[in-house]
């Protein structure tokens, strides 16, 4: 919608049963569209998606987007800094393919809001998209990047363009923007790369700790998602004996339910679509501690023993 396309020129790729895309549908559709006279040009896969935390294929979908020169964009916001753990970052092989990624690092690393980055392999190819070189606002060294009137001559001023432009300014769609590499560069500085991979580890600890007490044998949920989980977010249903109701309107009750009770006892948990209705989205962080969890779980039973009788 911001580059005036429109939501109706994006086309869904169906997902496995873990909510990765799948890449011989994602060929299967760039096919279709082509025999339709359109123009696919740019994939976006996604590290660490909003619900299920799931990280797609990006070796495989690379392929395709090499086959039929498409942009490979990934959406690392969330599940991108996985990277600095040596027993997570399997996760993201195959993302030094993209073309561009993008990585918030106010989310899983608990830098400053907000924090945010595009990130490619090079910079050039953003700042001749996205430059405006207008003389009432950026002066630089040559006449070409200078002079450009109405008529502007963005080829010949990205000619005159110096290698590496540093110019935040001339380099983004925003034109303007805070200095956000600030944030992660100070943080970088006190934990260094062994406190973030430190911090990733034991935030998917957690989460795997939670998917453990949810599934242990007698419990009175069922999990959505794997466990362990693929990123530091945990999906359930609360069914009393291991069993949901048969209506999913019910599950989507007892959860919202749940989770204005939940509030009174200290704890303010999501939830969103799933399979059955809604279902509970628990997310962890590097700073949650096991008691936490712990405590999460029992309360989790006791209003569900309000709820539903």
């Amino acid at each position: 919608m911001t580059c005036g396309l429109g939501s109706n020129a994006v086309w869904t790729v169906p997902v496995d049963s873990a909510g990765r895309l799948d890449p011989s549908a994602l060929r299967e559709l760039v096919l279709r569209a082509r025999a339709e006279g359109k123009t696919p040009f740019y994939v976006n896969a996604t590290a660490g998606t909003t619900v299920l935390g799931s990280y797609d294929p990006f070796e495989e979908i690379a392929a395709v987007c090499k086959e039929f020169g498409l942009w490979m964009h990934i959406d690392g916001s969330w599940g991108g800094p996985a990277i600095f753990s040596a027993a997570q970052k399997h996760k993201l092989k195959g993302s030094h393919l993209a073309n561009s990624l993008t990585v918030n690092p106010h989310k899983m690393l608990n830098c400053p809001v907000t924090c945010s980055f595009l990130l490619g392999p090079d910079l050039d190819v953003f700042h001749r998209a996205n430059t405006l070189p207008a003389a009432y606002l950026f002066h630089g060294s040559t006449d070409a990047a200078n002079s450009c009137g109405p008529g502007l001559d963005l080829d010949a001023a990205a000619a005159a363009t110096a290698a590496e432009v540093w110019d935040m300014a001339d380099l983004t769609l925003q034109c303007g923007r805070r200095g956000d590499s600030l944030k992660l560069a100070l943080s970088w500085i006190h934990y260094g790369p062994s406190g973030f991979e430190k911090q990733v580890d034991w935030a998917f600890g957690r989460a795997a700790r939670m998917a453990e007490l949810l599934s242990a044998a007698g419990s009175d949920f069922v999990l959505v998602s794997s466990n362990p989980p693929p990123c530091l977010q945990v999906c359930f249903y609360y069914a009393p004996g291991g069993e949901l109701a048969d209506e999913d309107a019910e599950n989507t009750r007892r959860t919202k339910a749940m989770v204005e009770k939940l509030v009174w006892r200290g704890f303010m948990v999501d939830y969103a679509p799933g399979p059955r209705g809604f279902c509970f989205r628990v997310v962890v962080n590097c700073q949650t501690l096991d008691g936490t969890v712990d405590g999460l779980v029992k309360a989790l039973g006791e209003v569900g023993k309000e709820v539903v009788g």
